[in-house]
């Protein structure tokens, strides 16, 4: 399986009303390239299968280059699965931060 295909098998794991970061996502497949995960989501083909509005910047920031109408539409999506902010453009992250099981 490819990177980018590893990267959405993991977005897609995280639960509704969690999210989670790009470096939570390169940790878990062995790397430290955020920016990698970053490329992979913004290609996504699928937004309805795989929900990379729940990935966020390590400080809970909202992508400003989502690929799927901006982060006004990454607040909107986020918003309606319960998700909390601490002001417009960062999630919660003590209260919504995803972490990913360790074996």
């Amino acid at each position: 399986m490819n990177f980018f295909s590893q990267v959405y098998e993991l977005v897609r794991q995280i639960p509704e009303g969690k999210v989670t970061t790009y470096g939570e996502i390169a940790a878990a497949l062995g790397t430290r390239d955020a920016r990698r995960v970053g490329h992979a989501l913004h290609a996504n083909p699928d937004g309805d299968l795989t929900p990379c509005h729940r990935v966020v910047t390590k400080d809970g920031k909202l992508s400003e280059s989502y690929a799927f109408g901006g982060s006004f539409e990454q607040y909107a999506k986020l918003k309606s699965e319960g998700v909390t902010f601490l002001d417009r453009t960062h999630v919660d992250l003590s209260r919504h931060l995803y972490h990913y099981p360790t074996e």
